[in-house]
């Protein structure tokens, strides 16, 4: 029924949108493209919708003879990636330009809702000389729209990369080739987790929003398909894990986490470079390894509890050609699990918590005709899994791998 909904009211966009309408106040244009990945991994894997947002691999999984249960290939191919996008002008309002856009895919919620319309993007925008406001749903300001792997695999460098999306309010000033921006941020597909599972309620219940101050500079010579880019950004986020205690008393402890990027983009009229460095506290919701732990009692008669972060490095390079019909390039990531920096006594809330370091390597090749692309990829991630100490560091690992053959086949409208 919901499904259906959303579908009608894109519907409803598409059909007014053929309305005979002053075209110098409002227009909406279409785009998008339909995409199909074909790919074959070399054993199971830690990913999203069957396989097709991956992570990294699984761990062993040892049967009663001491096989490996996960040491098993696996194959499939899916259209979920196919996207809708409708990019909205309108009349001027409080002196500023207006803009807006709506973009969807069939990507769906949960893997239950396989080939279920989902919003990526939603937001309105105000443009002014020197300053624009944007409110919505938009990337999180930490992933870099013009600042990240060009993969062919949906993943785009996860989990190297911040991958989120977020509900809005961002602020961007610009001083000649400097751009200042403040963000303003809450979630709602992309999420925390804490005992309760992923949710939106633990950053919800803290009353606070997220916050990310950005501060660039990026210069862009369109004459000489020249392009030179350093930025830096600095999130705090604010949970809160539990209203109440297992001993059933009201509590109000929070955790609170402090990240930071820095990213340079060079592109030259053959080739661009792009990179960028992570460190982060509680990166769960960014989808990368990291999450928070119970670190201390505090009132053990009431189980109220302290928490602190678990912190993750990262760092990825991508390099391309700039060619339009055909362009090589290769993706290189590495994550480190930092731990807690104190020893943990409790519970821990976080993606990878038995993994030290992971790293990637992903070439790949796009042939563009026209409209078509068709565009192969390997892709070959490994994951160091291993046993955490008191301070959440892993150690004693094993390096697991994966190798996945991709082929991504695009439309473009």
């Amino acid at each position: 029924m919901k499904k259906g909904l959303l579908l009608l009211v894109f519907s409803s966009i598409i059909a007014a949108s053929t309305i005979a309408q002053d075209s110098k106040s409002f227009g909406i244009k279409f785009s998008g493209f339909v995409k199909t990945d074909i790919y074959w991994d070399s054993r199971q894997t830690i990913a999203a919708r069957e396989g097709h947002f991956l992570l990294y691999p699984a761990n062993e999984r040892l049967d009663a003879d001491g096989n490996d249960i996960n040491a098993k290939a696996n194959f499939n191919m899916l259209s979920i990636q196919t996207r809708l996008r409708g990019t909205i002008t309108g009349p001027d309002a409080l002196g500023a330009k207006t803009s807006g856009v709506i973009e969807g895919a069939f990507f769906g919620h949960t893997s239950g809702d396989i080939n279920g319309f989902r919003l990526r993007h939603a937001f309105v925008k105000l443009s002014w000389e020197k300053t624009s406001l944007l409110v919505g749903q938009y990337w999180h300001p930490a992933f870099v729209t013009y600042c990240f792997p060009g993969t062919v695999s949906f993943n785009t460098g996860a989990p190297f990369v911040p991958f989120t999306r977020n509900p809005q309010l961002r602020v961007t000033q610009k001083l000649g080739k400097f751009n200042l921006m403040l963000t303003a941020l809450t979630q709602v597909d992309f999420t925390s987790t804490g005992p309760e599972g992923p949710g939106r309620q633990y950053l919800r219940n803290s009353a606070v929003p997220a916050l990310n101050f950005r501060f660039e500079y990026r210069n862009v010579n369109t004459a000489d398909n020249k392009e030179f880019l350093i930025g830096a950004s600095v999130n705090f986020k604010m949970l809160t894990p539990r209203l109440v205690s297992d001993s059933n008393y009201k509590t109000t402890k929070t955790v609170s986490s402090f990240s930071e990027t820095f990213y340079v983009k060079l592109k030259l009229p053959k080739v661009t470079f792009k990179l960028q460095g992570v460190y982060a506290q509680d990166a769960y919701n960014w989808t990368m390894i990291g999450g928070y732990a119970v670190e201390s009692m505090s009132d053990p008669l009431k189980d109220f509890v302290n928490y602190t972060p678990v912190s993750t490095a990262s760092g990825w390079l991508d390099v391309h050609s700039n060619g339009k019909k055909w362009q090589v390039g290769v993706l290189a990531g590495y994550a480190q699990n930092l731990g807690a920096g104190k020893d943990i006594i409790g519970p821990t809330y976080q993606r990878g918590d038995n993994i030290a370091y992971l790293y990637r390597i992903s070439p790949r090749f796009i042939y563009n005709s026209g409209k078509f692309r068709i565009a192969p990829e390997i892709e070959y991630t490994v994951a160091a899994y291993g046993k955490a100490d008191n301070e959440g560091i892993v150690k004693d690992t094993k390096e697991i791998g994966n190798l996945r053959f991709l082929l991504g086949v695009y439309f473009f409208f």
